[in-house]
This record gives C-alpha cells, sequence and structure tokens, in this order.
C-alpha cells in the first residue's frame, strides 16, 4: 500500500514573534450587545431584582412575558401601565413544566424568584430545549451576565465581573461614568453621521475600500478631539470634510480647516478626561473601557 504524503505548506511571510499575539487567558465572557428588538423574552418573577431585569429588557425593543403573582415591585406595576403594549404579564406562580407557557417560545428566559428548586428546573427546561437562559445570583445556572450598565444615549457599557463582584463592577462604572465629557453623546452622533455620508460615497462591505474607509476614519478620529466631533453633526461640516478629505486623496482634514474652533486638546489619558480616577491602575482601566465604547475605530 501506498500513503499519499501532505506537502507542508510554505508561509506567505516570515510569521511574527510570538510576542506579537496577546496570550489566551480563558475564563471571560464573549462581550456583545444581543439585539432584541421585537423578540419574546421570558421573565419568571416580580421583586426588586426582576424590575431591573425588566426595565433592560424594555430598553432593547423585546416583548416580555411577565410570570409573578400580585403584588408586583412598584417599578413593575409602573411599567406595566407605561409599557403595556410590550409586557404581557400572567398574575400567578410558574407552574413549571405544567405551564402553558413554553421556553422554547422564548429566545431568552430570565428567572428572579426565591425558589431554588424552581429555578433549577427552569435552567433544566432551558437547556433541554437550548434556549438562553439567566438564572439571577446563581452564576453556574445563567448562559449570561448582566453586569454593571450605564447608557447615554447612543452609548452603552457594561462592566463585568462574571459574576462574582456585582458590587465592584458597579463601583467602576460609576468611576467611569464620572470620567467621561459631556458632550461625548454629541461627538458619537457626529462621528456616525460622517460615517453613514462616507458609507454613501463609497460603499461596500470589507475589500481594500472597506480598509481604506475603516483607516481615514481612525485618522480622522485621532485628528479631531471629542469636543470637535460634536460639530460633525452639521451637514454642511461634514461635507466639507468629505470633500476636502476623503475626494481629495484621503487626507486628513482638521477641525480649523472646516471652520470648527478647537476648544482643547483631547487626550483620553489626560488628567482632564480622567477627573475622579485615582492611580494608574483605575485610570487604564477607564482609558480602555473609553476605547471600547467608542468602537467605531475598529470597524
Amino acid at each position: 500500500m501506498s500513503s499519499t504524503m501532505v506537502p507542508t505548506p510554505t508561509p506567505r511571510s516570515t510569521p511574527p514573534p510570538d510576542t506579537a499575539y496577546p496570550p489566551v487567558v480563558k475564563g471571560s465572557s464573549l462581550m456583545i450587545g444581543y439585539r432584541l428588538d421585537k423578540r419574546p423574552v421570558l421573565l419568571i418573577g416580580g421583586g426588586n431584582v426582576a424590575s431591573g431585569r425588566l426595565f433592560f429588557l424594555l430598553e432593547t425593543g423585546a416583548h416580555v412575558t411577565l410570570i409573578a403573582p400580585s403584588p408586583l415591585d412598584p417599578s413593575i406595576t409602573h411599567r406595566l401601565s407605561t409599557n403595556a403594549g410590550d409586557i404581557t404579564w400572567h398574575d400567578r406562580e410558574f407552574r413549571g413544566r405544567d405551564d402553558p407557557v413554553k421556553v422554547e417560545d422564548f429566545v431568552m428566559v430570565l428567572t428572579a424568584i426565591d425558589d431554588n428548586d424552581m429555578s433549577k428546573l427552569v435552567w433544566e427546561m432551558c437547556k433541554e430545549q437550548k434556549v438562553i437562559v439567566q438564572v439571577a445570583d446563581v452564576p453556574p445556572l445563567c448562559d449570561f451576565y448582566f453586569g454593571a450598565q450605564l447608557r447615554k444615549g447612543p452609548l452603552q457599557v457594561m462592566i463585568s465581573t462574571g459574576g462574582q463582584g456585582p458590587k465592584i463592577g458597579a463601583m467602576v462604572r460609576d468611576m467611569i461614568l464620572d470620567a467621561l465629557p459631556d458632550n461625548l453623546e454629541e461627538a458619537i452622533e457626529g462621528v456616525g453621521k460622517l460615517r453613514g455620508d462616507l458609507r454613501k460615497r463609497a460603499p461596500g462591505v470589507g475589500g481594500p475600500l472597506g480598509k481604506q474607509r475603516m483607516e481615514w476614519m481612525i485618522r480622522i478620529c485621532d485628528e479631531w478631539g471629542l469636543g470637535e466631533m460634536a460639530g460633525l453633526k452639521d451637514e454642511q461640516v461634514r461635507t466639507k470634510v468629505l470633500d476636502q478629505g476623503w475626494d481629495n486623496g484621503k487626507v486628513v482634514v482638521t477641525p480649523e480647516q472646516v471652520g470648527i474652533r478647537r476648544k482643547r486638546k483631547d487626550v483620553l489619558g489626560s488628567q482632564s478626561v480622567i477627573k475622579g480616577f485615582a492611580g494608574g491602575l483605575v485610570s487604564g482601566l477607564a482609558i480602555g473601557a473609553i476605547g471600547a465604547i467608542l468602537y467605531f475605530r475598529s470597524r
């Protein structure tokens, strides 16, 4: 018998040293933005913890089926009156496998009840049906964690401790919130509009053109401070940036060149931005979080 030899592929170029790649350290969660707009979610529980879950779910635009007996947490009662079209409420306890509401009819199930046995049963039912589930305050029975969250317009930040220290996550969230510039929402809106206009001039996904768009946007963001980015909300300013920059050999246009007076030099690591942070370790964490917020740099 003869055997077929598989040739060793020839590398296209000299591989970089191992130090060029960060080491893989397992144990983290995959931090993603899960879109739930108009999708069905089941929430079991009507207390204080469930009220927080309900608020975040409603902000996503999900339709929430709530199973919990009266009396409900006051905030849930308020949501039932102000967001009635987004909630279907069953005023009773969840009945496990005998319940007419089936977990397989939902993309996500959350429990926030004191009945540990029922919580575990819900988890088992969801695992059988391959439905994402989150059992409040029981990390081993969670497919995901909520973490400490903040939102300012289109900006969302979540701090996760992997379910180990929720209070610490909340403390870090508050420190980041204190460090964010007041005009950050306007800066994000301005850059978002510029990206939208650029895609109209240079449409397409991937390939050399997409790479050029990304690199040009990165250079624009590096040149413009957060205070000046807010000026990009003006359509005339964006047109000038595109005409003088992208259409003119993809050069970087400064704020002054399009009539925007530079307020100050915005440096993400400066004391003017990291204004309540103590110590280099916490400052580094804040810089990383703000960098993650401005995700358009890597898109």
